[in-house]
């Protein structure tokens, strides 16, 4: 399990512009850190660097374990993280049911009953995901966080769409991962209730 994430000298750009260079910072279990900054600094880029989806133009991306050995990304990346992006990503023909057992089996989870208690799915499971609300889904995409766990959760604006009592609800999920040993990085714009380092990306060029 990934014990601690080491950001080395990154640079990264979208197209021909540098979003930033030089960005280096590490997290260990049990810390969270947030992304902030203005729309378009980098924060998603960074968060998708981090899972794999973008190539840095410089520097490195490295996960350790608990003692400290290095861990290959691949295999870091396959088992170990959870990247939840701005958009669901849902499939609008299945029900919530088929969607969040499909995520789950594909992360490697098995028992979806917790994670369907804790973010009051219930009532959902038999609709289309294309019928739910944009809180809805936020509250099916977060499932998988529980339902299949990982030390690394890498969260792009995930209060967003949520009304106070499922801000709050997913906010205790977030302090549960954490108090666990597991690690966050959360690109948000509000900050989130919890202790946790902040990083303006935009200054970090």
């Amino acid at each position: 399990m990934i014990g601690r994430l080491r950001i080395d000298d990154l640079g990264l750009s979208r197209g021909e512009r540098v979003l930033f260079q030089r960005l280096s910072f590490e997290l260990n279990a049990g810390e969270a850190l947030t992304l902030t900054g203005a729309n378009g600094a980098g924060k998603t880029s960074l968060l998708r660097a981090v899972a794999g989806f973008i190539r840095p133009d410089a520097g490195a991306v490295r996960f350790l374990g608990e003692a400290g050995t290095e861990i290959e990304p691949e295999t870091a990346r396959s088992r170990h993280i959870h990247l939840l992006g701005h958009l669901e990503g849902l499939k609008g023909a299945r029900t919530a049911r088929e969607e969040l057992a499909f995520q789950t089996a594909w992360c490697g989870g098995a028992d979806t009953a917790p994670a369907v208690e804790a973010l009051g799915l219930g009532p959902l499971l038999d609709l289309e995901t294309r019928k739910l609300s944009a809180g809805q889904r936020r509250r099916l995409s977060l499932a998988r966080l529980i339902a299949a766990p990982r030390a690394l959760w890498l969260l792009d604006e995930p209060l967003a769409p949520l009304d106070a009592r499922w801000r709050a609800a997913a906010t205790q999920l977030m302090r549960d991962h954490l108090a666990g040993g597991g690690m966050m990085i959360a690109a948000v714009h509000d900050p989130l209730d919890l202790p946790c380092r902040t990083l303006d990306v935009g200054a970090a060029s």
